[in-house]
């Protein structure tokens, strides 16, 4: 059974910057592509950012710029590094493993963005 404990999710003022984890309890980790997504109070689940198994990286354009995804695989793990946060992205965040035709979700960490 494939585990993802995401962390590193709290309450930060407009401007901050916050680093969560997702620590993956899966052999071969590096074989699968890592996707964060966020969804917020009353909308749809969607995709922030995405770091497939050869390093390659993707990012909504909300993001663009303010949002890194990095990996490291003798850790098991991906974080989202996310700077200069808005309102608006207070959510609900959630991490993503793909392989194929499989994935696996993480419980989420809530990031609200206020003053």
């Amino acid at each position: 059974q494939v585990q993802l404990v995401e962390s590193g999710g709290g309450l930060v003022q407009p401007g901050g910057s916050l680093r969560l984890s997702c620590a993956a309890s899966v052999s071969r980790f590096s074989i699968y592509d890592m996707e964060w997504y966020c969804q917020a109070p009353g909308k749809q689940r969607e995709l922030v950012a995405a770091i497939t198994s050869g390093g390659s990286t993707n990012y909504a354009d909300s993001v663009k710029g303010r949002f890194t995804i990095s990996r490291d695989n003798y850790k098991n793990t991906v974080y989202l590094q996310m700077n200069s946060l808005k309102p608006e992205d207070t959510a609900v965040y959630y991490c993503n493993a793909r392989y194929s035709t499989t994935a696996y979700w993480g419980q989420g960490t809530q990031v609200t963005v206020s003053s």
